[in-house]
């Protein structure tokens, strides 16, 4: 279906443009490369100072001493920061109002809750000073056991999973459905806390001025952080200027504002100066986010002819032991396989460590890698290909509501790579590929999926008399290209060349653009960018169209078009006015329009919105040693309207290395007698490297989805990693005869 997008939301004006759907480079591309981009660190103010954690080194316990004179007797350190003298706040940083709010530990008290807790901040003239200052505390600490581990703690059913999801969810008979199958398979799978670790690490470079709050620092939602901000310092939003122009990564862990930021803050009200606040490597594991472990047990049965009769998935997951977040593993159950009977249920252990919070995909990746490793065993079990199993069960519409969704594009994402893939050459049995140096070769598919979020956002558009334009939005550019792909909706929506359109961004004083999270936020601002468009062309046609003088005087019933800075007439165009002539009559510099973005009610409680994916992987295997390498990956995926191919490709490469980097590599590894990670650094936190993922491909299947927004965009940065965990899983089996059940896969596994 062609989506005709109208210029305001009325029939009469229709926006036409050329900018969506192209492959630019770029914007903010050259500044990065020569280094002139400046992110949150790279703030000097004047008579700034610096501030570096003192974090716990036991999990759970108190701080029983800390040497504060002999770090302050360092001739460099300005003052320590502890629960004795901290600044007051105007709120509890252990309150919560709403499902977005986590509790912050801002040395309010002495107590130890996980490792790498902030028990104090050193803050002095250099940051050499503020480290030695640092190390000078010599903390003494009452320690207790730490709790480690899923079952390190009693286990208990939460009220909710994710954000507002029940954690006990069903339709049909399940019971009934496995026991009338013919065929069965049950199979727990495991997989293992991971924590952020984008190029940039969290900081802050905060300065006060009275009541007045200027901060530097990386945000995924400057809205929501200037919220928090206010309501923990008890001054209005406004008095807080957030600047974020470039975020080196966030994953979700930037999301919210974060203990440590706050705590620069702090530092910098209690000195009465600037404060640069800066996260080592080490202290990003606790008190920012993490994703949680899971344990999850799948129970599924087919009938003789291979059709699924039952879905059971059960997931145990862990949060810490003072605040709420349970990875909603098991809802991956919810949106892909038809079954006539489905349940998914949840269970938590409380532990000794940081809040786990939302990491790319949460749920969807953790929930997605054991849920399509055991479709590939029920495949199996039936003696039927695994792509041949997909098709014959994946949904129609959405398993759980039965709400129409999108699903031809799956079957045409299954089509495509496939086809490019070759597939049909896959033996069935495993073990029967080896390549040219005897290595063990396999193929698996993984199914990719991933809801087409919205959230809430604003803009600001202008249009001048040179001719140019000006967007305005508080949008995030987490290195995705954000800026890039919405100057060019941008651009469409003012009838603009995109070099006569300036972008403006990264800033709290613009409208409010949401939260970069959920890969809904070029849907999300997009939509707002739209709409601020089509309302400042709607002022402009409105001045011309009334106006005798006018080529378009009249054509109020006929309308306008909006094309290479002129207003058309539709039943006649070339009868047209530009953009500078209109205003220069109408004696105004510059008129403007504002657009909100948000999702349609009515369309989403009649429709399920989702992006779908198919990723084919293949994994040579090292028949004495076990030693896996990923040599090719082919994912074919449909996401709603494209605005930068370029742009979007790389997200998909980005998602789908992370899938081999879950299934393979990712793991924090606990010291169950400490509590503390042991592999708290880039060094022995494993992630790929190129040499890793030699072969990467990413088609881009074209889907028209008219009911998602009135853009047609769905997210492209989270659906990657969905399709590619399983699919590697799968093809180490289909290499080895192992079903691995243990993430990463360890060489171990294939061996014992």
């Amino acid at each position: 279906m062609t989506l005709e997008l109208s210029l305001n939301q009325q029939p009469a004006h229709v926006r036409q443009g050329s900018s969506i759907g192209q492959p630019l480079i770029r914007r903010d591309g050259f500044l990065k490369v020569t280094g002139a981009a400046r992110y949150a660190a790279d703030n000097h103010p004047p008579g700034m100072l610096y501030a570096v954690l003192a974090v716990s080194s036991i999990a759970r316990g108190r701080v029983a001493w800390l040497d504060v004179e002999a770090a302050k007797a360092h001739g460099g350190v300005v003052e320590v920061m502890t629960p004795e003298n901290r600044p007051p706040l105007a709120t509890d940083p252990d309150a919560k109002n709403n499902p977005f709010m986590f509790r912050l530990d801002l040395l309010q008290n002495d107590r130890i809750r996980y490792p790498n807790q902030t028990i104090a901040v050193v803050i002095a003239e250099t940051l050499e000073a503020a480290t030695e200052g640092a190390a000078l505390l010599s903390p003494r600490y009452e320690a207790q056991s730490p709790r480690v581990g899923l079952d390190g703690a009693e286990s208990f059913v939460p009220g909710g999973v994710g954000i507002g999801s029940p954690a006990v969810h069903h339709k049909g008979d399940v019971e009934a459905g496995l026991k009338s199958a013919a065929t069965r398979i049950e199979a727990t799978y495991q997989t293992p806390a991971q924590y952020h670790n984008a190029m940039e690490p969290h900081a802050i470079v905060a300065a006060w001025n009275g009541d007045s709050l200027s901060i530097d620092t990386p945000s995924q939602g400057l809205a929501m952080a200037q919220g928090r901000i206010a309501g923990l310092f008890g001054i209005a939003p406004q008095d807080i200027h957030i600047r974020s122009p470039f975020l080196g990564g966030g994953f979700g862990s930037k999301g919210m504002i974060s203990g440590p930021q706050v705590l620069g803050i702090l530092a910098a009200r209690l000195v009465g100066r600037p404060v640069k606040l800066v996260l080592r490597r080490e202290q990003m594991f606790g008190p920012v986010g993490h994703r949680a472990p899971t344990r999850q047990t799948l129970r599924i049965g087919m009938d003789g002819e291979g059709q699924l009769t039952a879905i059971d998935h059960h997931a145990k997951t862990a949060t810490s032991t003072f605040d709420d977040f349970f990875e909603p593993a098991a809802d991956a159950s919810h949106t892909l396989y038809a079954s006539p009977a489905i349940a998914t249920s949840h269970e938590a252990v409380r532990l000794d460590t940081g809040t786990p919070l939302f990491m790319r995909a949460p749920g969807e990746a953790t929930g997605s890698i054991a849920l399509e490793s055991a479709i590939d065993e029920a495949a199996t079990a039936c003696g039927m290909d695994p792509l041949e199993f997909r098709l014959r069960n994946y949904a129609e519409v959405e398993p759980m509501t039965g709400k129409p969704f999108s699903s031809k594009a799956l079957r045409e994402c299954y089509a495509q790579a496939s086809e490019r893939f070759g597939w049909q050459r896959r033996p069935l049995k495993p073990r029967q590929m080896r390549d040219k140096d005897g290595f063990l070769t396999g193929w698996g598919i993984g199914t990719a999926t991933f809801p087409a979020i919205m959230f809430q956002a604003e803009a600001r558009a202008v249009l001048r008399a040179d001719g140019s334009g000006l967007m305005e939005t508080g949008a995030q550019d987490m290195g995705q290209g954000a800026w890039t792909a919405f100057a060019q909706i941008a651009a469409d929506g003012l009838g603009l060349d995109i070099d006569q359109v300036d972008f403006r961004a990264g800033s709290s004083d613009l409208p409010n653009a949401g939260i970069a999270g959920g890969s809904g936020h070029t849907a999300t601002a997009g939509m707002a960018i739209h709409n601020a468009g089509a309302a400042v062309i709607t002022r402009l046609a409105a001045l011309a169209t009334s106006h005798e003088a006018s080529q378009l005087f009249g054509a109020d019933n006929e309308g306008v078009l909006a094309r290479g800075g002129r207003l058309h007439r539709r039943d006649d165009e070339s009868r047209s006015e530009s953009y500078g002539e209109i205003l220069a009559r109408a004696g105004l510099a510059e008129i403007d329009g504002r657009g909100t973005g948000t999702p349609d009610p009515a369309s989403r409680e009649a429709y399920a919105m989702h992006a779908h994916g198919a990723v084919f992987a293949e994994v040579k295997v090292d028949p004495d040693f076990g030693q896996i390498r990923v040599t090719r990956l082919v994912g074919a995926f449909a996401a709603g309207r494209v605005i930068n191919p370029r742009l979007v490709r790389s997200q998909y490469y980005g998602g789908m290395i992370w899938g081999v980097s879950f299934a393979l590599h990712e793991e924090a590894v606990t010291d169950r007698r400490s509590g503390r990670i042991q592999n708290a650094n880039l060094a022995e936190y494993h992630i790929p490297v190129n040499a890793d993922v030699p072969s990467v491909e990413a088609l881009l299947v074209h889907e028209d989805d008219p009911y998602v927004n009135a853009l047609g965009i769905k997210g492209v940065g989270e659906i990657g990693i969905t399709g590619t965990a399983g699919a590697v899983a799968n093809a180490v089996w289909h290499a080895t005869g192992v079903r691995p059940r243990r993430f990463p896969i360890r060489i171990e596994d294939l061996l014992g």
